[in-house]
Formats: structure tokens, C-alpha cells, sequence
């Protein structure tokens, strides 16, 4: 894994985006660091009905300190990678928020 100093995130719609890769059915939900630009998760919810994209939104929220609607996942939702949306947060404190102590 590459440092975390190495996410990509990027302005989008008066938000940030960002890149995602999911690992489902881990032992638990948690940032595992940055891997070519992207944002490591493992999720301990199974990829099935969406329960692991729910998971997903449920940890970003809490870490990023918003509420989950201010989240999306713009593609991917059927895939490991991801590029997910931030509502109202800039690129410089999303990217702040998630590499703070990951």
C-alpha cells in the first residue's frame, strides 16, 4: 500500500469524489490505506442486496462526519472499485478527514 498522503480526491459538484476499493466479508469494517490512489475499505458485510455498499456508506459517513445522504456511490455499486461522492465537503478536508490516523 501506498501512503496515504497519495489519495486521489478530486472537486466534484461542490463536493469531492474519490475512488474506492471495497474488500466484502472481511472479520471487520475499516480503512486499510491507499492503494493506487484509491481508498482501501474492508467490509465485514457480505456483497449481497447491497448490505456491503450500505457498510461502506456507514464507515464513510462516521469518518468523514456527515450525514449518510451526503454520500453516494456514483459507479461501482456492483464492482470492488468505486468512485464515491461527498456532498459539501472540499477535496483538501475529505482528503484530511480520511487519512487522519488510517
Amino acid at each position: 500500500m501506498t501512503p496515504a498522503a497519495e489519495l486521489r480526491v478530486s472537486p466534484h459538484g461542490g463536493g469531492a469524489r474519490f475512488e474506492v476499493f471495497a474488500k466484502p466479508r472481511a472479520s471487520k469494517s475499516a480503512i486499510g490505506g491507499v492503494r493506487e490512489g484509491a481508498l482501501v475499505v474492508s467490509l465485514a458485510a457480505p456483497p449481497v442486496d447491497g448490505a456491503a455498499n450500505e457498510e461502506l456508506v456507514r464507515l464513510l459517513s462516521a469518518r468523514l462526519g456527515v450525514k449518510r445522504s451526503a454520500i453516494s456511490i456514483a459507479s461501482g455499486a456492483h464492482g470492488r472499485t468505486k468512485i464515491v461522492d461527498v456532498a459539501d465537503l472540499s477535496p483538501d478536508v475529505v482528503l484530511e478527514r480520511l487519512t487522519a490516523s488510517a
